[in-house]
């Protein structure tokens, strides 16, 4: 397996903490909850995609770029990351980011990229990203410079090899704890590269866990037979192992997406809640509070047993808190005054 020599740019803090997260615990009666701490990875308030940023900035340097164009919604956490990991490579960073207007509220993590002096494209339409990042490219070959394009998600082989070394960095960790859990909770999504890593990364560890992708955008069938068991074995392949998942292998929960993608949940504006107040863990209600959420109620229904230890990766996305005060506010000052 050619992982160890994959050539990295150093960005991340690792390894990120594994805390015990006690009073949340307690709060819900058992399991013991473990949590992995990728919202503290550094880069520019952290989160996942900083470790796949590793490899796809090293792969843009080889390759000569001047300049990083992604994609992602307004309030994308991997823009932000991969804005901030251009400034420390020293390359320019376009965005194509699609929002409701052309003219969105600057704020969250579009306040951030802003600061770093990413460009920024406005789409209305999602579907319109694509033709705009070509375009995006052709404008800047025409100049001279050499734009390297990051998928969305930074979710292609590359950067899910990322979370293919997390596992060991992971079970490394586990090691020296003593812990020993039975499962492991992400987010899936339409990008999946952390899920797709996470779950190519458990076979090859031979992990005492399983893996758990809580979906906020998609049914699971879907994304288990479109993105994330694809992106797994393209991810092999890319590594040069000869080992592959099926279907079958990828667990998906799809109960807890809500109505749409980035629209909270009451169950995940509780999640937000709950771990805030009892661990001062802050979740975003994009991604990790929906996560949560379906971790919670996995504990509260007893599919997972008080005995048992569970661990939780947080993948950051604070900053989209302050974007969404619309539906958090209320739902913290129900529960204070309840």
């Amino acid at each position: 397996m050619k992982l160890g020599t994959l050539p990295k740019f150093p960005l991340a803090h690792l390894p990120t903490p594994l805390t015990v997260a006690r009073n949340l615990s307690a709060a819900l009666g058992g399991p013991e909850i473990m949590v992995k701490r990728d919202d503290l990875t550094g880069l520019a308030l952290g989160g996942n995609k900083t470790r796949k940023l590793e490899y796809l900035i090293a792969d843009a340097q080889a390759q000569g770029a001047t300049h990083v164009i992604t994609v992602g919604a307004a309030q994308s956490n991997h823009c932000r990351q991969t804005a901030a990991a251009a400034r420390v490579a020293g390359l320019n960073c376009v965005l194509v980011m699609n929002a409701s207007s052309e003219d969105p509220d600057i704020q969250g993590n579009l306040l951030l990229d802003h600061i770093l002096g990413a460009e920024t494209r406005i789409v209305t339409d999602k579907a319109a990203r694509q033709p705009m990042t070509i375009q995006v490219a052709e404008e800047l070959r025409a100049q001279g410079y050499v734009p390297y394009q990051i998928p969305g998600g930074g979710s292609n082989a590359i950067g899910s090899s990322a979370y293919v070394a997390a596992t060991y960095e992971l079970m490394a960790q586990l090691v020296e704890s003593g812990a020993s859990p039975t499962r492991l909770y992400t987010t899936s999504s339409a990008s999946g590269g952390t899920h797709a890593g996470l779950a190519l990364g458990a076979k090859l560890a031979g992990v005492p866990y399983s893996v758990h992708g809580v979906s906020i955008e998609g049914r699971a069938d879907h994304l288990k037979k479109t993105v994330i068991t694809p992106l797994a074995n393209q991810t092999a392949e890319y590594l040069g192992l000869d080992v592959r998942l099926s279907e079958d292998e990828v667990i998906i929960h799809d109960a807890y997406t809500g109505p749409a993608y980035g629209v909270a949940t009451e169950e995940c504006l509780e999640a937000i809640r709950l771990c805030a107040r009892t661990e001062a863990l802050l979740l975003d209600p994009v991604y990790t509070a929906k996560t949560m959420a379906g971790l919670i109620d996995h504990i509260r229904t007893g599919e997972i047993g008080a005995d048992e230890t569970v661990m939780f990766l947080h993948t950051g996305g604070v900053p989209a808190v302050f974007a969404d005060t619309a539906s958090i506010i209320p739902a913290m000052q129900a529960a204070s005054a309840s």
